[in-house]
């Protein structure tokens, strides 16, 4: 697959993932929007500066945007921060923390 295959369906995997419009990541990453769509209608490839801005808008780091699916690469410092209080939970707290969080992702 063409490096600049793979990227748009990274773009769109993502923003299926994190239920974003083409619009709202435009927002989001500080770019016009009508710089990712000449992007995501395979006119253009993105500099590492628009991509890095892309991956901020979506909330990743450069390297998840490249990481399998199953991988955990680097993380945000949001990320870490979550782990680390993830950490110094106990099992019955991590249950409760979990069962909210699944609740969240449902709506």
């Amino acid at each position: 697959m063409p490096v600049e295959n793979y990227i748009i369906e990274r773009i769109e995997y993502f923003c299926a993932k994190k239920k974003l419009s083409r619009y709202r990541l435009a927002q989001r990453a500080g770019i016009a929007q009508s710089s990712l769509s000449t992007l995501l209608n395979r006119k253009s490839i993105p500099s590492i500066q628009t991509l890095e801005r892309i991956c901020d808008g979506l909330d990743i780091t450069l390297a998840q945007f490249f990481a399998g699916d199953s991988d955990i690469p680097d993380l945000t410092d949001e990320q870490k921060e979550l782990l680390t209080t993830w950490s110094a939970l106990d099992d019955n707290q991590r249950a409760l923390v979990q069962a909210y969080m699944q609740g969240l992702s449902q709506k």
